[in-house]
Parts: C-alpha cells; structure tokens; sequence
C-alpha cells in the first residue's frame, strides 16, 4: 500500500511539475535527433537506450527503484554510454573513466553545468561553476592559486587545531558523527578562505546564516513567508551583507597585508593585479559561499564514511591508529605542529581516504548540458541535452576494481596497476559540481 501511495504521489507531482519542464527541454528537444555525418563524413547516430513514455520518459522508473538498480541495469544492456529521457529532459549517461574525463576535463567548454535557478540563487549567480569562458577560467585560476600546495602547507598547523577542538568537544558527550564533521569542514572552510583571522562574530554569524541557507537549498521553491526556501532567501541576504561588512574592512586595512596574504579572500580582493578589473563584491561574496557549499557537505560526508568503514574494521582501524601515534611521538606528543611532510607519510590513512572516497561515492553523478552538438566515439551528443558521467558506476565497476563491493585500501598500494583516470576521478567527484578540480 506504501507503494502504491509513493507511485501515485510522485506521478501526480510529475503531472504538475511537467509544464514547468517542458518549457525548458522540449525546445532543445528535438534538436539533433536525426543522423547527422561527423567530421569524416560518417553518419552520426545517437547513443543506444529507451527514451520512455512521451514527455514523461523513464522518470517512475527511476523514481520506482533503487537508482544504482536502474543505472547498472541500462549500463548491462546498453554499454557505458546510452540515452534515456528524465523529467522531460533527454539525456546521455556515461559510465566510463574516459567518457567522463572527456566530458569534465579535455572538452569541458563543450558542456555547461546545469542548475535550477532556484539553487543558483542560494548560491550567487557569479559563483566560478555557473560559468564559463574568461570569467570562468579567471576565477578558477584565482581559487586554485589560493587553495594549491603552497599555501595548504601554510594552513596543516590550523587544520590540526581545528580537529584537535572537535576532538576535545567529544569529551563526555554523545555527538553525531556527521554534524561534528560539518562544523569541523566549516571550520576548516573559514580558515582557507578567511586565513585564519576572522573575528569570532563574524564566524558565528556566517555559521547561523549558512545553516539556514543549507536546510533551505533542496526544498520546493515557494516563497510564502515561514517556509525553509523563504527563510534561506533572507538568510542569504544576510550572509550577503556580512560577507560585503568583511570585505570592506579588509580592503581598508589593504588585502593580504596583515593576513598572510595567503587566504582565498586575499587572491579574491587581488584579482586585479594582472590588469583586469577588480571584482565586485557581489562576486567575491557569491564565490565565497559558492566555496563554503563546495566544501561542506561533501568533505562531511567523505570524513562520517571515513568513520564508518574503519569502525567495521577494527584490525585498520588499529593499523592506522599506530601510522597517526608514530607521527604524533615523533612530534614529542603534541608539543611540535603537525607539518605538511608528515601528512605527506601517511601512506595507509591516504589509502584509507581513496578507497572510502570510491566505496561511498558520495557524488553519483554530475550533471552537464551540451552547448553544441558533440562527437564521442561514433555517437551524437545534441545540443541542449543532458550528460551526466556516472560515477558511482565507474567507481563500482570490477572491470576497473576488482571485487568493488569489499571496503579494501589495499588495493591502492600500486597506484600504478590501476587506471589512473579512476583514481584522479575519486578525487574531482567529491568536488565535481563546483567545476574545481577539473582541470587538465
């Protein structure tokens, strides 16, 4: 009867949704169907698969079942690249590292990401992953130029502190694994983008705002008074107001002069160095909640999984227990920093991180829309469709993880014997929907 009742709700909220689909996919829709030749002349065809019912698609399929069920099922009968038809929407799904490196990395200014507006507006329209082209490419040059190496080795010291608090709140207390991991990836969010020298009611200010942007992000977008998505909305013009107050005291006190000249801030309020034009501050407030949501929920999610699996394996859980306390007598228990050379030893905790990176798969799947139409081995990728690379699939796949069910760091000692696309994919899925890591 449960059943019944989930189908005949969501058919009925597709009823409803539809119109409001239509208007965005049924044009671009029927673009490109057709055969058309590639650049050598040969005829084009779309890739295998059922496009469903009219309009609708094979949504209360997917919607009926477990997804990883839905997926692996067209993956088996179809192969790694395949056609469907979603909420109105037609789409080509990739299960492959090479088909999602192409669509992400080598010829990712073929695909745009692709949002709700609702979404979009919780974020900041100027945010680096609703964009393409020279603003795009800019900002993730200023992200990566803040957040690369150089400077995360300044933070190790910071980071260790704030793990070492969330550690000392535990003390005596029942906490919730995966709440206590989102205010420490908070924490460690502030400290790469603020450089470690925000005032505390700043902090707390952004925290209480930010929390009800989040609870606010996935809900049906009305905006009667009272409800989440409305409360988000206020709560993001505050977080706006905020965030523009702490600019403007950086800029009067001169970005980068007494703060490291290190944090994602500084690189922000500097982005006019090379000759270009400064940044608003509605840009470097929308890219700095655009990093703080990049951030957030994933890496929680990552370190709750991290738990998780070590907890159902007490023999590693003890292995890495002895790699961390070598570490920490070799720095008279404490009393030395942590430094970036010692992270950089960690061989088995890094192995442990992977394998629950590829075990959870935390990001499924990506989604990206065509803005031409593209070749991919034979096949046509119109213009206007979705793509979405699947890596929950990939990850799964014992063709490139044997036995991919069992939770075993082991298998990544040899980096070497294993595709190298998988593992870098490990990594730019945790990240993928904010555009960060997919760099060539």
């Amino acid at each position: 009867m449960a059943f019944v009742f989930v189908v005949v709700f969501f058919f009925t909220a597709v009823c409803f949704l539809l119109p409001l689909c239509l208007p965005l996919c049924t044009s671009k829709k029927r673009r490109g169907v057709g055969v058309q030749s590639g650049g050598d002349g040969q005829k084009l065809r779309l890739p295998p698969g059922s496009m469903g019912w009219p309009y609708v698609g094979e949504t209360l399929q997917l919607y009926s079942q477990d997804p990883n069920i839905f997926f692996a099922s067209k993956q088996k009968r179809y192969g790694e690249i395949f056609k469907t038809n979603l909420l109105g929407c037609p789409c080509v799904m990739l299960a492959s590292p090479e088909a999602a490196k192409f669509v992400l990395v080598s010829q990712a200014q073929l695909f745009r990401p692709t949002y709700p507006p609702s979404k979009e507006r919780m974020i900041g329209p100027w945010a680096l992953f609703f964009h393409q082209g020279e603003y795009h490419l800019r900002l993730r040059r200023l992200v990566h130029g803040t957040l690369g190496p150089d400077v995360l080795r300044t933070l190790v010291p910071d980071i260790a502190a704030a793990v070492s608090s969330t550690l000392g709140a535990w003390d005596g207390h029942v906490a919730s694994t995966f709440h206590a991991m989102k205010r420490l990836s908070f924490d460690i969010g502030i400290v790469t983008i603020f450089g470690g020298q925000l005032d505390g009611r700043y902090k707390e200010e952004l925290r209480t705002n930010y929390s009800v942007v989040e609870k606010g992000y996935n809900c049906f977008p009305n905006r009667f008074p009272g409800t989440l998505y409305h409360k988000a909305i206020q709560a993001r013009k505050r977080l706006r107001s905020i965030l523009c107050e702490i600019v403007a005291k950086r800029r009067c006190a001169g970005a980068g002069r007494d703060h490291g000249d290190r944090s994602l801030l500084d690189g922000l309020l500097r982005s006019n160095d090379a000759g270009a034009a400064a940044l608003t501050d509605d840009q470097i407030a929308d890219n700095v909640v655009g990093v703080l949501f990049a951030a957030q929920d994933t890496t929680a999610s990552v370190l709750t999984w991290i738990l998780k699996y070590l907890h159902d394996s007490p023999k590693l859980l003890q292995a890495v227990k002895d790699e961390q306390m070598a570490i920490y007598v070799s720095n008279e228990r404490g009393k030395r920093p942590l430094t970036w050379t010692q992270t950089r030893s960690m061989t088995l905790t890094h192995q442990v991180i992977l394998e629950s990176l590829r075990m959870a798969s935390i990001i499924s799947f990506t989604f990206r829309e065509a803005v031409a139409d593209v070749e991919y081995k034979g096949f046509l990728i119109p213009k206007g469709w979705k793509v979405m690379p699947l890596f929950r699939s990939i990850h799964h796949n014992p063709e490139y993880f044997q036995d991919p069910h069992k939770f075993d760091p082991s298998r990544f000692k040899v980096t070497q014997l294993l595709d190298m696309d998988c593992i870098r994919l490990l990594g730019s899925a945790a990240l993928s929907s904010t555009r960060l890591l997919e760099i060539p």
